[in-house]
C-alpha cells in the first residue's frame, strides 16, 4: 500500500490544474487561459487498488505584487515542503527560459524526489520540444516525462512514475474522500471561473466570489454569491449592458452547480465594490475558509 502528498508546481498558466483534473477523471479545480487562476491549495484525492494519490493544486509560480500574491507564493512554498514528491510542470510549447530552468534547478537542489512533466506537447513543435527535452536532461531530476492533458498522452506514464517514488504507508484519507474542501469553496470558484471567461483582461485579477448564503431545500438549493471587484467600472463591466454579462456569468455558473450538486439550483449573484480588496487580510483569509 503506497500513500502521498504530491504538489504540482510551475509557473502560472503552465496547465496544473488541467492536469490535476485530468488524473482525477472530473473536475475539481477551475480552469482559465488567463494567467493566476488558481489562489488556494486544493487537494484532489485519487485512490486506485493500494495506492493513494493526494494532489496538491498549487498557485503559479510569479512576482508577488499585494498582498494575495504574497500569500498565493507561501501556498505554493508550503505545499511543496509538505509534499512527498514535487512535480514541476512547465510548458513544453515554448522555448524555455533561463529564469525556468533556474526555478527547476533550485526546486531539485531543494527536494528529495522531483519529477519534470512537460506539458502542452500537442502544440510544441518538434525542435523547440527537442531542444527543452535537451536541457531539462542536463538538471538530472528523478524522471521527465513529456504529456498533453488536453490529449490524456503519457499521463498514466505521469502516473505511475508518481507511485513509484511514493512511500509505502496507510491511505492519509478515507477510500471515498475527493478532496479537502467544502461545497461552499466550489461554488464560490465556479462563479469566479465564468467571471473569468465572460470578461475582459483587467478585471478578472481583481475578482473575488464567496458565497454568502447557502440553504439546502429538499428539491432545491438556494445560493447567493457576492462577486467582489475593485472599481466602480469593473462592476459596471461584469454586469454588462443591460445585465447580459451578468446573466450569463449566472446562467453558467447555475447550470455547472447543478451538474456538481446533483440538484435544481438557484443562483443569486451580487456585484460589490471594494477598493484594493487584495491588500486586506480578511479576504485573503476568505480565499482558505470559504
Amino acid at each position: 500500500m503506497k500513500s502521498g502528498y504530491v504538489a504540482i508546481i510551475g509557473r502560472t498558466n503552465a496547465g496544473k490544474s488541467t492536469l490535476i483534473n485530468k488524473f482525477l477523471g472530473f473536475k475539481l479545480n477551475i480552469v482559465s487561459h488567463k494567467v493566476q487562476t488558481t489562489r488556494v491549495n486544493v487537494l484532489g484525492v485519487l485512490t486506485e487498488g493500494e495506492n493513494q494519490i493526494v494532489f496538491i493544486d498549487t498557485p503559479g509560480i510569479h512576482r508577488a505584487k499585494n498582498v494575495l500574491d504574497k500569500f498565493m507564493n507561501k501556498s505554493f512554498r508550503s505545499a511543496s515542503e509538505g509534499a512527498d514528491v514535487v512535480v514541476y510542470l512547465i510548458d513544453g510549447s515554448k522555448l524555455f527560459l533561463d529564469e525556468e530552468i533556474n526555478n527547476i534547478k533550485n526546486i531539485i537542489e531543494k527536494f528529495e524526489k522531483v519529477i519534470i512533466a512537460v506539458s502542452k506537447i500537442d502544440l510544441a513543435q518538434k525542435d523547440v520540444l527537442a531542444k527543452n527535452l535537451v536541457s531539462l536532461n542536463e538538471l538530472s531530476p528523478l524522471e521527465i516525462v513529456p504529456i498533453s492533458s488536453k490529449s490524456g498522452e503519457n499521463v498514466n506514464v505521469l502516473k505511475q512514475q508518481i507511485i513509484k517514488h511514493l512511500p509505502e504507508r496507510e491511505f492519509i484519507f478515507s477510500s471515498d474522500e475527493i478532496t479537502d474542501k467544502p461545497v461552499k469553496f466550489f461554488c464560490a470558484e465556479i462563479v469566479r471561473e465564468k467571471v473569468l471567461n465572460f470578461t475582459n483582461q483587467e478585471i478578472p485579477h481583481g475578482t473575488f466570489c464567496e458565497v454568502v448564503s447557502f440553504k439546502e431545500e429538499k428539491n432545491i438549493v438556494k445560493i447567493s454569491v457576492d462577486i467582489i471587484c475593485e472599481k466602480d467600472s469593473h462592476k459596471a463591466i461584469i454586469i454588462g449592458k443591460g445585465g447580459e454579462c451578468l446573466k450569463r456569468i449566472g446562467t453558467s455558473s447555475r447550470i455547472e452547480i447543478e451538474k456538481m450538486l446533483e440538484k435544481k439550483v438557484m443562483l443569486n449573484l451580487f456585484v460589490k465594490v471594494e477598493k484594493d480588496w487584495r491588500n486586506k487580510q480578511n479576504f485573503i483569509s476568505a480565499n482558505v475558509y470559504n
